[in-house]
Formats: C-alpha cells, structure tokens, sequence
C-alpha cells in the first residue's frame, strides 16, 4: 500500500524532471519548440515513467521482462536525475533570491538561454556519466580478502578457507553472465567451504530466464565441502512494484520452485539447523528475522542455536541480516557471516546505512565473534551500483591445531 500513496510524489518528481528537461532542449535548439516534437518526446517519456507499472500487471512474456528491466535502469537514472537537477535548481534559487544583492561576473549569463543550454548540458553530462558507470560497475564482480583467528581447535585442521557470497537476487535484473563470472571467481579461491547468506532470488521465481542453465552454473562451484545455504527476505514468492510487495495477507515463504532449484543447482538449505562438518566445525543455516519461511512460526533464538553443540569446537553462523550480534556473540558463535544491506547500493545510500546497522558493510570484532558483512553479488530494484561493489568475499579462517 506505501507503493499507492508514494505515487502522487513519484509522478510531480517525474513531471519536474520532464518540464527542465523540455526547458532545456528548446533553449538547444528551435526544433524542439515545436509542438509535435514535444508532445512525442513526452510520450516516449511517460512511457518509460509508467513502465513500472505496466511491468507489475504485464503477464509473463519477454515484454514483461523488458519492461522490467526498463523500469530497474529508470530508477536508477531517477535517482541521479532528481539530486543532480535538484542541486542545480537549487543553487540557482538561492544565487537569485537569497544572494540576489550580491554582484559577481556572469550572474546576468547564469540566468539566460546561454546559461540554461550550459547547466543543463551539464546536467545531463553527470547523469549520464553516472549512470553509465554505476550499470558497469554493478557487472563487475570483485574479490574481497579476510583473515581472522578463531581461538578454538577444529579437528586437525588448521584453516579454513570460505567463500561467503549473499544477496544473488537471481531474476531480471541477474541471471546467467552473471552467474558464471561468479562462479569462475569463487572456483578461483580454491574454497574449502562456500556458504549463500539469503536472497538467492528476487522473489518471483518465474523472473528466472533459464533456470536450468542457472541451476548448472551453480552446480559447477566446487568446494570440498559443498555450498550450503539460508534462505533470506526475498526469497519468498511474491509481486514487486518498485521495491514494493503486494502479497497479501497470506504467509510470506519460498515456493516449492524455489527449493526444488536449490537442488539441482547443488545448494543444502539450512532451514534454523546445523550440520556438524567433518567433525571439526559447525555450521548453522538461520531463517530470515522477518520472514522465516514455511513450517518455522519463529525463528530459533541466539541462545537456542548453541544449546546443544560442543563449544570447545567452531561455531559458524549464516544470517541473511546482520542482527542479534551481540546475542551470538555471548552464546559462542565464533563467525557470523551475513548479507542483506546491499552497502546501500547507490550512493548515497552507501553512507547513510552506516546509521541503520551496526556493521552496515565490512568487517566488525563482537568480543570473541567475528561478524562479516558482504555488499552482495546482485542488485535489487535500479540496475546500478555506485560508490559500492559486488563481490565475493574469501575468508581465510584460522583455527587452534590438534597435534
């Protein structure tokens, strides 16, 4: 419902970027005053505007996948078309009302058809720039570095070396290139163990364009452990209209698709239980805080996940988000390794997260707990990262040696 009454603020954004746009066209050039021309413009316009909505009730076609893709790199060009025009509007307000006493060279050009063709150029210069590189950077996933110590002996191993991805958002937005450079990077690790903290999809499984290549792809990560698995928020069968859900009343779960994927592609699902590994270590697979899921009313508290392991071993913990830290910490888990957050995705969403988690992004120390966050290999919603990065994170986890 926030979607319907959020509309009304969504269209004037867009009917403000549309009028400074049709402004400073027809300051560029006399073609683009005439009428014609700009009644045109404006229904390519409202086209790409509404192509959120028509994508949401479109049934599922490649027009409904176009269209989704469409409306995700709109939303990411709204973004910076809002805040870059906002700004330049903005100090224009203030150098003609507030500072209006105030003489400098070129006031009288800033404020004439010479000065709009210049700022908007400009304008149109950063959001292009912008844009263009965030659609880049988001295809380009990195390999992040950690190296910690966990003060317990873990069989007769020494380390350990994990790959912990998070956040594939496997749909419209991500699907098969994507999968195989992460693939090819995690194989690279040479991992012992490789874990998937939640939000494997983007909550419509029928979003997926090949599922059985997808599913093959992720078949061919290798690990002497396997790849084990949470579930998180998104992965759950649902409609989206711009980030939005519409799915009713009706318990939020994963669809049987969903789990039946997660087979074939090689993936054990750790539904709020653990697995002791080759009786060194432990590993133990939570459901997502706000929506954990079929057959689980509520998820197992910090304490309870502990309640019947042997401590004096390691104790691994995967959490969609990264919550309850320090209660994992104090009932012994050693590493908590998370996803969710996305870094904030978008500038500046990468600095105002920062304010919304205790370890938004990165690495974070709870007493003995080591709490590992990633930024994610996909994206949700714009098709774009900016001032973030995808990744694959590779933990190198030290461990006391029985001799």
């Amino acid at each position: 419902m926030i979607a319907i009454y959020l509309a009304p603020l969504y269209l004037l954004v867009c009917a403000y970027i549309l009028f400074r746009s049709i402004h400073w066209i027809q300051v560029l050039h006399a073609v683009f005053q005439n009428v014609w021309v700009c009644r045109g413009i404006g229904l390519v316009y409202l086209f790409v505007v509404f192509s959120i909505l028509i994508a949401f009730m479109a049934p599922d076609s490649g027009f409904r996948r176009f269209m989704k893709l469409l409306s995700n790199y709109w939303l990411g060009v709204l973004v910076y078309a809002i805040m870059t025009l906002g700004i330049a509007d903005g100090v224009r307000l203030i150098i003609k009302y507030p500072l209006k006493n105030i003489n400098f060279p070129g006031r009288e050009i800033l404020f004439s058809n010479v000065g709009t063709a210049v700022i908007g150029t400009v304008c149109a210069v950063i959001i292009s720039v912008i844009s263009i590189y965030g659609v880049i950077n988001a295809g380009n996933i990195q390999t992040t570095k950690y190296e910690i110590s966990v003060g317990k002996k873990a069989g007769k191993l020494k380390s350990l070396n994990v790959v912990l991805i998070a956040d594939l958002h496997l749909g419209y937005n991500i699907g098969c290139r994507q999968m195989e450079q992460m693939a090819e990077k995690i194989n690279a690790q040479n991992p012992d163990l490789v874990v998937v903290a939640g939000d494997i999809f983007d909550n419509e499984y029928e979003a997926l364009d090949n599922p059985d290549r997808l599913a093959e792809i992720l078949r061919g990560i290798h690990s002497k452990y396997g790849v084990y698995a949470c579930y998180g928020n998104h992965d759950i069968q649902e409609k989206i209209l711009a980030g939005f859900t519409f799915g009713g009343r009706a318990k939020k779960q994963s669809s049987v698709e969903m789990d039946e994927f997660l087979e074939k592609a090689g993936f054990t699902l750790l539904r709020d239980e653990y697995v002791l590994i080759d009786n060194a270590f432990y590993l133990y697979g939570r459901p997502d805080y706000e929506r954990p899921g079929r057959g689980i009313e509520e998820r197992k508290t910090a304490q309870e996940i502990t309640d019947n392991m042997d401590l004096s071993l390691p104790v691994l913990v995967i959490d969609h988000e990264p919550r309850e830290l320090q209660e994992l910490a104090d009932a012994g888990v050693d590493a908590d390794l998370c996803g969710h957050t996305h870094d904030g995705q978008l500038f500046p969403g990468n600095i105002t997260i920062k304010f919304l988690w205790e370890n938004a992004c990165g690495y974070l120390k709870k007493d003995n707990m080591h709490n590992i966050v990633t930024s994610g290999v996909g994206l949700f919603g714009p098709n774009m990262r900016v001032g973030t990065k995808s990744e694959i994170c590779d933990i190198v986890m030290h461990f006391n040696r029985i001799k």
